[in-house]
């Protein structure tokens, strides 16, 4: 299939939006549901990046139910390196931010497998590129390194990141050019 029409078909089946207010318990529980505990983020973060950087949600809704399907987040940052402290601290957030740290592309089970990870990717790839940005920046488990690279991101091997008691490696992709 090609990837328009991959991106019609998701396109009729989702809709790709920020984040409402309301919508911090479930995006919460779905970070329960796609990372262990060591690794997902907490009730009180998602609602303090919820709160900082709700620009930065871009948000799966299925049109069929209503529910949330999957969504990715950030922080706007002019520092070039992903870092523990952007998962516990909105505050690190800086609105005129030239970068985009990621710190979660959530997808719920059911809905895995579909192409949407890909898809909430490179939505978030062309709307911020728009918003002016330089670059995305992640951290991964490495056993995600292959997808990533399939949506674009050069791994630039094991990072600084201990979080959750993990080596990750960062990842980044250019949106200039």
């Amino acid at each position: 299939m090609t990837e328009k029409n991959d991106t019609s078909r998701l396109t009729e089946k989702y809709i790709f939006r920020n984040i409402r207010q309301e919508e911090i318990t479930q995006t919460a529980e779905i970070e329960k549901i796609c990372f262990p505990p060591n690794e997902a983020c907490s009730y009180e973060h998602m609602e303090k990046r919820v709160e900082k950087a709700p620009e930065l949600f871009l948000v799966a809704e299925d049109r069929s139910t209503g529910r949330i399907a999957g969504f990715l987040n950030g922080l706007a940052t002019d520092r070039e390196h992903l870092t523990d402290d952007f998962f516990t601290d909105a505050e690190m957030h800086d609105p005129k931010g030239k970068n985009i740290m990621l710190l979660g592309l959530d997808v719920l089970p059911e809905y895995q497998h579909q192409g949407l990870a890909r898809e909430l990717v490179r939505c978030y790839k062309e709307r911020e590129k728009a918003n002016g940005r330089e670059k995305l920046i992640l951290t991964c488990l490495p056993d995600k390194v292959e997808m990533y690279q399939k949506f674009g991101f050069k791994d630039h091997g094991i990072g600084g990141s201990v979080w959750g008691g993990e080596a990750w490696h960062e990842m980044s992709v250019e949106l200039r050019g």
